[in-house]
């Protein structure tokens, strides 16, 4: 048996000893490797308000599962963190359901509604950002205000970016599949648009600025441009958009998710993203429903999936193991860039076997979801444990 720790200059002194409680479990015939426990920036862990769908509990044992050590979650819960009050209630569950370190955000506007600004100043010191996650922010004023105090409180604003006036009605990208079958689409420019209009004002306003979820070739050109001009912006992916593409599309609720999936041509663009440094890092948008309100159908399944077990294996299966990410840049894009942007400290690690191969298999999961469109697909790198400290 061989237990090989991650080296890279990204993680200097990384050197977790490994407890009796691990090593007693592993195989005298296996190697292993240990990773630096990972951080995603973007999950929904639906409590208070949806507990039907996830709960904290739930929730934080599917990211272990996964490797995660520390996540941050969306604020779309009821009450809607944009008050104290609100916020106290999630703060509660987290202390007492956590099993790992949870990082709420608060909402960017009142009930995510777009209209009042919430109470920032009272929130920030209790939260890890401001987003309005699952709905954009529609009046630019607004958003030049939200940018404007967000500076002042030291906290990045992170945008969902969907302008609402050019949805129509869609559900699935609005390319060749969509025509195909008859499903009315959700353009690109739903996304792009608003990231420009946001781009700009993050220049004016030099706030820092954090895009969710890009899907589109156009968003990643914005990005690289705004970069270049110094705009303080910060860019996250999924798994799904650099592993899926709509021709991969099925009559089934488990590929509906918001952005949707895209063109061949946007997933090129968003690896090229990954490569040069655009796209800062890749999060999983993990968001579980109930077998029922996925099992509607692309047009009326609720939209999204959970990712937090299945994130690495996949990305090292189809990314690493193919040549097209280096492991060093793929733990990157996990672990190191998203506690860098959100100033969030390293913690734990996570003990794989790299070269056990299994069939994705969401009766097994932790998570209260099961909405995955990679069930069934053969994955390299197991999962054996994670730990915090």
């Amino acid at each position: 048996m061989a237990i090989n720790v991650f080296s890279s200059a990204l993680f200097p002194g990384f050197a977790p000893t490994l407890p009796a409680s691990v090593t007693d479990r592993l195989s005298a015939d296996r190697d292993y490797t240990v990773f630096p426990g990972f951080c995603d920036v973007h999950v929904h862990f639906r409590e208070p308000g949806f507990s039907y769908k996830e709960t904290i509990k739930t929730g934080t044992e599917a990211a272990k599962a996964g490797g995660y050590t520390a996540v941050c979650t969306m604020p779309n819960l009821d009450p809607v963190p944009d008050s104290l009050p609100h916020l106290d209630e999630q703060l509660a569950l987290i202390r007492r359901d956590a099993e790992i370190s949870v990082y709420p955000y608060a909402a960017i506007t009142v009930g995510e509604k777009g209209e009042t600004l919430s109470d920032m100043e009272a929130l920030a010191p209790f939260v890890i950002a401001f987003s309005d996650d699952g709905r954009g922010v529609q009046d630019e004023g607004k958003m030049r205000e939200a940018m404007t105090r967000a500076k002042a409180l030291g906290k990045l604003i992170v945008a969902h970016c969907e302008v609402n006036g050019l949805l129509r009605g869609g559900y699935i990208h609005d390319g060749a599949y969509a025509k195909a079958h008859g499903h009315r689409g959700i353009c690109s420019e739903s996304e792009w648009r608003q990231i420009e209009r946001d781009l700009k004002l993050a220049a004016e306003t030099r706030a820092g600025y954090h895009v969710c979820h890009i899907s589109t070739k156009e968003s990643v050109a914005l990005i690289r441009d705004a970069k270049k001009s110094g705009v303080d912006v910060t860019s996250e992916t999924a798994p799904h958009y650099l592993v899926l593409d709509e021709a991969d599309l099925r009559e089934d609720g488990r590929f509906k998710m918001n952005p949707p999936l895209r063109s061949r041509e946007d997933r090129k663009a968003l690896l090229e993203g990954v490569l040069d440094g655009t796209v800062d890092m890749i999060a999983t948008d993990h968001a579980p429903h109930s077998a029922e309100e996925k099992s509607r159908g692309l047009e009326k399944s609720a939209f999204g999936i959970v990712g937090l077990e299945t994130a690495f294996p996949v990305l090292y299966t189809k990314l690493v193991k193919t040549g097209v990410l280096s492991l060093e840049k793929l733990i990157d894009l996990l672990a190191v860039a998203p506690r860098k942007r959100f100033g969030i400290p390293h913690s734990g690690f996570s003990v794989w076997d790299l070269d056990a191969e299994y069939a994705i298999d969401p009766a097994a999961f932790r998570t209260k979801g099961r909405a995955t469109p990679f069930e069934g697909w053969k994955v390299f790198g197991k999962h054996i444990e994670t730990r915090i400290s």
